[in-house]
C-alpha cells in the first residue's frame, strides 16, 4: 500500500488530521526554538517578572522575568526527548520480553509473572519509587518510566505472538527447518508491527504526562531543566497572580498528549482489519 494512500485514509477523520497538525507544530516549535525566539530560556529579568503577554513577550514572563514562550519552546525539547526515549526503550524491551514469553512456552509463565507483579503497582507510584531510589535526573526519569511501561508492551506483544505463532506460514517455516531466530525476525515480528505502532503513540503520550506528574511532585528532573512539568511545578504558587505562567505550559502538555492519543487511535483504526470497512 502506497504511503500517500495510507495517509489519505488515516487523515480521513478530521480529528486525526487536526491532532497530527498540532503535534507537528509542537515538534517544529521545539526543534526550531532558537530561531523562533531571541530569548534564552534561563535569562532572568527581575524587573519584568510576572509581566502579562505583550508584543515583546508573547506569552508573558514567569516569576523570575524569564520569557515564557522561550521556556516552553526549549522545554519542549526536554519533554519530547524524555517521552521519545521512554517510548523507544519500552517498545524495545517490551517487544523482546513479549516475543520470548509468547513464542517459548517454558518462558511464558516466569516472564509474565514478573510482568504481572510490576503491573500490580499504579504507574505513577512505581515511577516515584524508582526515581526516589535512583535519584532525580533526566536519565533516571527515563529509566524509571521505561521500567513502568515495558510490562504494558510485553503483554500486548505476547498476546499477539501467541496468535501469530500458530498460523500456517509459521508452521511451514518450522517444517522447512528455518531457525528460530529467523522465524522470530522475519515471520513473527513483522506481523506485530500494528500493535507495536499503536503502543508507541500511547506510551509517548503517557510518558509526557508521567514526566509532568513526577516534576509536579518534585521527584522528576531537576528544577533547572525547563521541562513543561518543572515549569508548572515551579510556578504554581504564583498562579493566582499570573495565571498564564501555569496555563501555557499546562496547555502544551495537554495538547501534545491529546494529539498523540488521537493519532494513536487513528493508527489503530487504520490497522485494525475489523475497522477497515468503516474507513
Amino acid at each position: 500500500m502506497k504511503i500517500p494512500h495510507v495517509l489519505q485514509k488515516l487523515f480521513r477523520r478530521r480529528i486525526v488530521l487536526v491532532a497530527a497538525i498540532c503535534l507537528l507544530l509542537v515538534v517544529i516549535v521545539a526543534v526550531f526554538a532558537s530561531v523562533l525566539t531571541p530569548f534564552d530560556p534561563n535569562d532572568t529579568a527581575v524587573s519584568q517578572r510576572l509581566s502579562k503577554p505583550t508584543m515583546e513577550h508573547i506569552l508573558g514572563t514567569d516569576e523570575l522575568g524569564r520569557d515564557l514562550f522561550a521556556r516552553i519552546a526549549f522545554g519542549g525539547r526536554y519533554s519530547l526527548t524524555i517521552a521519545a526515549l521512554t517510548a523507544g526503550g519500552a517498545i524495545v524491551f517490551g517487544t523482546l520480553f513479549g516475543l520470548l514469553a509468547g513464542f517459548f512456552r517454558k518462558l511464558d509463565a516466569p516472564v509474565m509473572r514478573v510482568v504481572d507483579a510490576m503491573m500490580s503497582f499504579p504507574d505513577i507510584l512505581l515511577a516515584i519509587a524508582l526515581v526516589a531510589i535512583l535519584g532525580p535526573s533526566m536519565l533516571h526519569v527515563v529509566l524509571a518510566l521505561v521500567l513502568v511501561y515495558t510490562p504494558r508492551v510485553a503483554r500486548v506483544v505476547r498476546a499477539s505472538t501467541l496468535v501469530v505463532r500458530e498460523l500456517l506460514f509459521v508452521e511451514a517455516a518450522r517444517a522447512l527447518g528455518v531457525s528460530t531466530g529467523r522465524i522470530l525476525w522475519r515471520h513473527i515480528l513483522p506481523n506485530l508491527m500494528s500493535p507495536i505502532l499503536v503502543q508507541t503513540s500511547f506510551i509517548f503520550a503517557y510518558a509526557i504526562l508521567a514526566e509532568a506528574a513526577l516534576s509536579f511532585l518534585g521527584v522528576g528532573v531537576p528544577p533547572e531543566i525547563p521541562t513543561w512539568g518543572t515549569m508548572v511545578a515551579g510556578s504554581q504558587q504564583y498562579a493566582q497572580q499570573a495565571l498564564w505562567i501555569v496555563l501555557f505550559p499546562g496547555l502544551a502538555i495537554i495538547v501534545t498528549a491529546l494529539s498523540l492519543q488521537l493519532l494513536g487511535d487513528g493508527v489503530r483504526d487504520l490497522l485494525d482489519p475489523r475497522l477497515k470497512k468503516s474507513l
